[in-house]
């Protein structure tokens, strides 16, 4: 008979089926729910929306009526909020397993696979009942300690390296699969493997999750899938979140029975491509984002105007981030003159085509961007390297130069970017992107300023 009372208790157990059944009735539901309501408000909904705040400056930069779409989804969303807290705690009452892991269910993307874990792991009572059968897979595991944490960094490094490969090459998705879903994968599984015939330390469990990251990323230079630089700026992302996993791995092999240990690490070697592939088919739609940089400049518009359309050759970067790779400008062209023409900003790997929208000379240049050069130049052990997210994933989408005569007869000069980011979580790759363009902004202003005064200088001689 239905009880209703069990969807809001935070005492009392669930098993695996109840939890599974009930938790995808509600998710349907609120996905529904919310779907009704975006569509009644004129907003786009698809179920990658849970994962992706679409304000790329902050709450504080939502207008009215985005802030009350928020505010509506939010009130709708708390009673969910509390029934799946409940439920979760029930279903790890039921699975012996600690209550603080109740904090998953709130993680975007992980808390996915967190609530298909619990619906695979068995209630503890059901395994005390009696002895459970071994597994052909478990025989191959060593039982020494350093046999079976070779053997699970290795067998897990061997099944992300080929997601990996197959979700950048084929399917070219950067995004949430890959760079949360992976790392939290290698963490969880490797450790469970190693964990397979004994209970381990945390911190050995710790050990094997690091241990299976440095594999990968060996891995993908040595096979010419991706260049050191890239993968240095994706290890404070990926490190925690292999931790992580490796602690939620050493909590599930404490529980001292192979046969679960085995069903979550399969349950999970299925569900992250399939997570990846929903990813891929449903598709984000990247946010815009706005960088503006700005300077003084002693000396008057007239000047500075001049050295904004076309810039000589500028020295050799001394950042150090410019000699990793990663682009950086040298000078500015301009064919033609006034709205329509185009500027050409050369890049040490090739040119921005910035075709002019607005000429308000001598106070704003604006213009769009018709083609750009990739990204960077990877550092590799190899030659000749081109990862896909070279080409199109860091999208310039326009740019100005803005001018304002200050009261002591000096220039304030602007410079903005908009661009677009392929790469997912936005919050975390947005911050690289906008200190890169940052730098850019600097180097290119500043040399605009050395020019500028250098010809104010001789103007008053």
């Amino acid at each position: 008979m239905f009880d209703p009372e069990y969807l809001w208790s935070w005492r009392g157990r669930i098993g695996r089926a109840r939890y599974l059944t009930t938790g995808l009735i509600l998710l349907a539901l609120k996905y529904n729910i919310d779907g009704i309501l975006a569509n009644l408000a004129g907003y786009s909904w698809s179920p990658v929306s849970y994962w992706i705040f679409s304000a790329p400056h902050g709450i504080a930069s939502l207008n009215s009526a985005d802030a009350m779409f928020y505010g509506v989804l939010l009130l709708i969303a708390l009673p969910f909020m509390l029934t799946g807290t409940a439920l979760t705690l029930q279903r790890l009452r039921d699975a012996d397993l600690p209550l603080w892991l109740v904090m998953l269910f709130f993680v975007p993307f992980l808390n996915v696979i967190f609530f298909l874990v619990l619906a695979a792991i068995p209630s503890r009572q059901t395994v005390d009942d009696g002895p459970q059968p071994g597994s052909r897979i478990g025989r191959l595991i060593p039982r020494s300690e350093f046999g079976s944490a070779v053997f699970g960094a290795v067998l897990t490094t061997i099944l992300a390296v080929m997601e990996i490969v197959f979700t950048t090459t084929r399917l070219g998705k950067y995004g949430w699969g890959l760079f949360v879903g992976i790392p939290f994968f290698l963490g969880l599984n490797s450790t469970m493997i190693y964990g397979y015939h004994y209970p381990r330390t945390l911190g050995r469990c710790l050990q094997v999750s690091l241990f299976s990251v440095g594999l990968v990323g060996l891995a993908l230079v040595g096979i010419a899938i991706e260049g050191i630089i890239c993968l240095a700026m994706a290890l404070p992302l990926a490190i925690p979140l292999a931790l992580f996993g490796g602690s939620i791995g050493y909590v599930l092999q404490k529980r001292a029975y192979p046969t679960g240990t085995l069903r979550v690490a399969s349950v999970v070697c299925l569900l992250l491509p399939g997570l990846i592939l929903i990813e891929y088919g449903l598709g984000e739609t990247p946010l815009l984002y706005e960088v503006k940089t700005s300077v003084v400049i002693k000396s008057d518009l007239q000047t500075v105007w001049t050295h904004v359309v076309t810039f000589s050759q500028l020295p050799p970067p001394t950042e150090a981030m410019f000699k990793t790779g990663i682009a950086y400008p040298i000078r500015a062209e301009m064919h033609g003159h006034g709205v329509g023409a185009e500027r050409h900003c050369v890049f040490s790997t090739g040119a921005f085509v910035e075709p002019i929208t607005v000429w308000d000379e001598p106070r704003l240049l604006a213009f769009g961007v018709s083609g750009q050069p990739p990204a960077m130049e990877e550092l590799s052990i190899y030659s000749n390297i081109h990862p896909p997210h070279l080409d199109n994933y860091f999208v310039a989408k326009r740019g100005q130069f803005e001018l304002k005569p200050l009261p002591d007869g000096t220039t304030l000069l602007e410079g903005t970017t908009w661009y677009q980011n392929r790469y997912w979580p936005a919050p975390y790759w947005h911050l690289w992107s906008d200190h890169v363009i940052e730098t850019i902004h600097t180097r290119v202003l500043s040399h605009i300023k050395t020019l500028a005064e250098h010809d104010e200088q001789i103007g008053t001689r």
